[in-house]
């Protein structure tokens, strides 16, 4: 797959290194945006936990 990838890339190994680099980026950006709060609202529990005494 990885070779796929590199394959389709266009340019000199420099600039598919910097495009690689970019998309990371990108989706660690629109992870921790977006997606990482989504999931940690589905599996927190919405009413808080409490423990009788």
């Amino acid at each position: 797959m990885y070779g796929a990838l590199w394959r389709v890339l266009p340019g000199p190994v420099w600039l598919r290194i910097v495009i690689l680099l970019v998309a990371l980026a990108v989706l660690l950006f629109v992870l921790s945006t977006w997606i990482f709060p989504w999931v940690d609202g589905v599996l927190t529990p919405s009413q808080p936990v409490t423990v009788n005494q």
